[in-house]
Formats: C-alpha cells, sequence, structure tokens
C-alpha cells in the first residue's frame, strides 16, 4: 500500500519516514511538507497521513476528498472552525481521526470510560500531561480527549474544564474537571487520568518512551482504512475497541 507523509519534517514525519520503510505492506512514496504540492503527487498514493500543522490539515483534506484518497489525521490543535471544515469531507473519503495512535494510549482511553462509568460522580477528575519542551499546543490532544472522555460520561459542557489553578479559586466543585499541562525536557509523552475519592485515589498513567509507536499506529491506520467507506474513524475503530 503507498503512502504520501504530510509534514514529513516534523519529529513525527521523519519517524513515520523511518517506520515506513520497515513495515512489511507499506510503501512511502512521496515526503510533502510546507511549500510542497500536494496535489501534483497524490495521484501516486493510495493514503495520505497528515502529522503537520493545525492550518494545514484542512487544505490536505480538500486535496485529498477532490482525488478520493483516504486519510489519518494525527495533527491536533485544530480550532473548532478548522475542525468543522476537515470534518465536511468524511462523506466523500474514508478519515481516521485520532489524538494519539498508540495502542496503549488508546486502551487508557477505554481504561477512563470504564472506570468514570464505575467510579461515578463522588470522585474528582483531574487531567495531568507532560510533553516536551518543543510542543506548541496545550492542552495535548491525547488529555483533550481524555477530558472529553470524562465530561461525556458525567454529562457536562466544555465549561466545566478547569485549565490550572492561580491565586484564591475557592474550593473545588463537583462538576469541574481538571486539566493540567507540564512541558519540559525531551519527555515524549505522559498522561495520567486522576480519581480522587475520599479515603482512595485511582490513577490511570500512560508513559511513551519513544515516538515509534504513534508512527507504527497510524501506519496501521493507514492500512486499516485503505477501501474502506466515506465517513469519520477513530484509532478505536482500528483497533476493534469500539
Amino acid at each position: 500500500m503507498k503512502v504520501i507523509i504530510h509534514g514529513s519534517k516534523g519529529r513525527m514525519g521523519q519517524m513515520l519516514i523511518s517506520c515506513g520503510e520497515k513495515m512489511e505492506g507499506i510503501e512511502v512514496v512521496a515526503e510533502v511538507d510546507q511549500g510542497d504540492d500536494l496535489g501534483a503527487i497524490i495521484g501516486d498514493c493510495d493514503v495520505v497521513i497528515d502529522f503537520s500543522l493545525h492550518g494545514a490539515t484542512g487544505s490536505c483534506a480538500a486535496i485529498c476528498a477532490k482525488n478520493g484518497k483516504a486519510l489519518v489525521i494525527g495533527t491536533t490543535g485544530h480550532t473548532d472552525e478548522e475542525k468543522a471544515s476537515i470534518l465536511a469531507h468524511q462523506k466523500t473519503i474514508a478519515v481516521v481521526w485520532a489524538s494519539n495512535y498508540s495502542t496503549g494510549v488508546n486502551t487508557l482511553f477505554w481504561l477512563t470510560r470504564k472506570a468514570a462509568e464505575i467510579l461515578g460522580s463522588d470522585y474528582d477528575l483531574e487531567v495531568v500531561e507532560m510533553h516536551h519542551r518543543h510542543k506548541v499546543d496545550a492542552p495535548s490532544g491525547t488529555a483533550a480527549t481524555l477530558g472529553e472522555i470524562l465530561l461525556e460520561v458525567r454529562n457536562q459542557q466544555n465549561s466545566a474544564l478547569r485549565h490550572g489553578r492561580e491565586g484564591i479559586v475557592g474550593a473545588r466543585t463537583d462538576e469541574e474537571v481538571g486539566m493540567h499541562s507540564l512541558r519540559g525536557g525531551d519527555v515524549v509523552g505522559d498522561h495520567t487520568v486522576i480519581y480522587a475519592g475520599a479515603g482512595e485515589r485511582l490513577e490511570l498513567t500512560h508513559k511513551a518512551a519513544s515516538r515509534e509507536t504513534f508512527a507504527n499506529g497510524a501506519l496501521r491506520a493507514a492500512q486499516w482504512v485503505n477501501g474502506k467507506e466515506p465517513g469519520l474513524y477513530s484509532m478505536q475503530d482500528v483497533l476493534g475497541l469500539e
């Protein structure tokens, strides 16, 4: 199967190219980054994998839709308007969109939902993530997904998220979900979901030691989505967890 890496000069782009060279059944036929013309070469591929910048995913999706090519999106940090423009193409092509392509992290997503359902409303919820000093968006896409899962289980709106605390903020409310972003060094990605109750605390943690796990997951998603009907899919679909 032939893939094009969109955002090839970034950390994840380089890792995708490296892992793609080793993965059986995958051929990376082109590397595209800022200034390159994706439309001129997209006919050579089956699937485009996008790990670029949030402002570049929309044009990538539009070109994929125009040419009938499936798309795997790993870029994070999109605005609501950017998300809407990208999602408009799901009626035309198959799109896998995930904030994290690690098998372990997607298991964390599943466990986060189950724990929230089992423990109920008596536990305070907090999400803590840490990444390398060069990461430009916060919270991470993975942390945002964890927050979305917790809010969905609690039937709460995004306004319940508390991004950090400073000063005299008052006692913690039952409804709020804490969201905290740490940055430093070369940390690939750490995520912890905390369920704090009276007399006990449950913590679910995933720590990534290499970007290779994300790259292999994205390549696996590309193999899975090739030939699928138009629509929006997640890594949970790829792994059969849905």
